[in-house]
Formats: structure tokens, sequence, C-alpha cells
């Protein structure tokens, strides 16, 4: 069976779309969906509470606190960490544990955007590839409970880029697969701040991150850029 665990923060308009897509596209090995909030000032408490099928957690706001947070209580042998804006594919559950059961004990899905935009879909067809720098956030991650826990899960200093630093760690560490289904994710942050502004802000944290920068300076950086 697979815990299911997703940050969220003022996710009130896209936590019942997801809710409702999960429901339908699990193929029934979904022992919990655990929605961990890090503070929301709309209705995303609510949301959550409401659910049947929630279990609802307070935690500091982060997305590395909130995830290990939601995994520290996680009934489940398989974690499975999801960002509130992207839809994974049918018979996701399925799909994850037959990995497991290879061997692969940690892993994502290809990505595509819900934006047609030859730049986002180009990004998308990277995701494809098995290979660290084509890795992110928003393609969901699954892992093991007791690699997750060897590891020490996410490194709770980092504000922005948590999602990178941890799948490094298991790149180093274990058979890191990409399942050839594909989840669609939201092009928010590109229709907000435009697609040239916000890769370039990616690449700048990518290339500070390689060359040594914190994970204060990368957070400082990111909400320089996207606060203005």
């Amino acid at each position: 069976m697979v815990s299911i665990i997703i940050p969220v923060y003022n996710e009130a308009e896209q936590l019942p779309i997801l809710l409702r897509h999960l429901q339908k596209m699990s193929s029934g090995f979904v022992a919990e969906i655990i929605v961990v909030d890090g503070g929301s000032s709309d209705n995303t408490v609510q949301i959550a509470k409401d659910h049947p099928k929630v279990f609802y957690i307070p935690s500091e706001k982060g997305r590395a606190v909130q995830m290990n947070t939601g995994a520290g209580l996680a009934k489940s042998e398989i974690l499975y960490f999801l960002h509130a804006d992207s839809l994974p594919p049918e018979n996701f559950d399925s799909l994850i544990l037959a990995e497991v059961k290879k061997g692969n004990n940690a892993g994502c899905f290809q990505m595509r955007f819900d934006k047609n935009h030859w730049w986002l879909n180009l990004m998308g067809q990277f995701t494809r590839i098995n290979h660290i720098s084509c890795r992110g956030g928003d393609q969901s991650l699954f892992v093991e409970r007791k690699l997750f826990k060897k590891l020490n899960g996410f490194d709770e200093s980092y504000i922005v880029y948590e999602d990178n630093e941890f799948i490094k760690r298991l790149y180093d560490n274990c058979r890191f697969k990409v399942i050839k289904s594909w989840i669609t994710t939201s092009a928010r942050l590109y229709e907000k701040m435009g697609v040239w502004s916000t890769q370039k802000l990616f690449a700048e944290i990518y290339w500070k991150r390689r060359f040594g920068a914190s994970a204060e300076e990368l957070y400082s950086h990111y909400y320089k850029r996207t606060s203005s």
C-alpha cells in the first residue's frame, strides 16, 4: 500500500481538484492521503478536514518540514510525495507498487505541463531522461520508508530546492526509476512570471546550488525574484 503525502499552503482552489483526481485515478492501493498544511489563510484546512479520505496535519511552513512531518506519521512502507498542483496518471499507485517489487525503491513519473508552449513541452520531454539534472518536485516522488529514514528525509534547512537536494541523495544511494507515464503539473508560476523569466530563475537557482550557495542564499534569491 501507498501513503500519499501532500504539503499545502493556500491551496483551496487546487486541493479539491487533486483529491477528486486521486480518487478517480487510484487502483485501490492508497492506504491514506495525508495533507500537511503550513499555515494556510484560505479555506485549505477546512477542505482537508471535510474530506473523508484525508488525514489532516498542521505543520510549520516549508515543504521540507511538512513532508517530513507527514512521512513521520505515515502508515505504509511506500511514501508518495505529491504537490497539490500535480495530477498523477491513471493507476499511479499500482505503477509505483510494481516498480518497488522490481527493486526500484525510489522514483518519479515523467512530467508534462498543463500549458501548451513549445518550451514547456520540450522541458517535459527532458523528464523522460533518467538523470539527476532532469528531476524536480513537480514530477512527484515515491520512496520506500526504510530508505527515506536511512537518508534522514528532506533537509529542512531548504525552503526551496528541497526536492532536488533529496533526489540527488537518492540517486547516490539507490536505483532511481522514471516511470514511463505522465504526471500533469500546473504551469501557474510560468503564467505568473512569464515563461522565460521563470526558466531563468530556475537556471539561476540550479547553478547557484552547483557553485555552493547555501539553502538560505537560494531562498533569498528565489523570494526576491518571485515577490517583485
